[in-house]
């Protein structure tokens, strides 16, 4: 228990660096972390019939996330992501020089690896420039939401927890943590609107809603993916935690869904 805490107060220490120390450190912290948490899913899922092209998905991470960071933080065309092509495509020629028995096994968990581990960072990291320029506004109150809504969930979930909310791959959630984490993280978003003018009221407790049921969603598919192959945790950089993806589980669904919220009410 002291490992996970204290594991936990350098997590959430170093996740607020990131998004308060400005534009450059935000875009280097989530590249760096696109690129550990897709190499995390080539480990998982690696076995002797599965073995996904490492450098190649990592080289298809990079192609998608430094020029989209660059449109967004330097206003570089976007037509620059557009390399993601060409490298996805090596991808499968690749595979043609593999000799192991299932290619489009290797090429389906090479390219699935980065759409689920990697592109939600995508998201993420665009969700800070939605008004035109960097605001840490943005990514703070997404972390702030996801999190108070871990708590709540924890919190109620330990307590009053009965109903089980989907056991064949979370035995441990509840339906009362989820409400639970969903009238925490309801409160945050109240509290948020009182110091963060960018949204209403009303915005910032749909972004809340988003975040609680597609976290709820992250958290499931991830557990749903630990369950196929067998294994506890993602991995083990975190002590007491265990790996990225399972620290993350929750941005995975909800990123990219609070982006298109955003992108939908700022079009209005």
């Amino acid at each position: 228990m002291k490992t996970r805490a204290i594991t936990g107060f350098f997590f959430v220490g170093v996740m607020l660096a990131s998004v308060l120390l400005g534009a450059y450190a935000f875009t280097l912290f989530f590249l760096i972390l696109s690129i550990l948490c897709t190499e995390e899913f080539y480990r998982m899922v690696t076995t002797t019939e599965v073995r996904p092209q490492k450098r190649w998905g990592l080289a298809l991470v990079i192609s998608i996330y430094l020029p989209l960071s660059m449109y967004f933080f330097k206003g570089e065309p976007l037509i620059n992501t557009l390399i993601c092509v060409p490298v996805t495509i090596l991808i499968i020629v690749a595979e043609l020089y593999r000799k192991y028995a299932n290619p489009f096994h290797n090429i389906s968990y090479t390219i699935f690896g980065v759409l689920f581990a990697a592109v939600p960072f995508c998201f993420f990291y665009a969700i800070a420039f939605i008004d035109g320029s960097y605001s840490f506004h943005y990514p703070l109150a997404f972390l702030i939401l996801l999190w108070s809504s871990d708590t709540g969930a924890y919190l109620f979930g330990i307590n009053l927890g009965k109903h089980r909310l989907f056991e064949r791959h979370s035995p441990k959630k509840t339906w009362e943590g989820f409400i639970g984490g969903m009238f925490i993280s309801l409160f945050a978003a109240f509290i948020l609107s009182l110091y963060f003018n960018e949204l209403t009221l009303v915005h910032w407790l749909g972004m809340s809603a988003i975040i609680v049921t597609a976290g709820t969603l992250g958290d499931l598919s991830e557990s749903m993916l630990k369950r196929s192959f067998e294994t506890k945790d993602s991995g083990s950089l975190l002590p007491g935690h265990g790996g990225l993806l399972d620290r993350f589980d929750g941005l995975l669904l909800a990123a990219p869904l609070v982006f298109v919220y955003l992108q939908f009410i700022k079009s209005l």
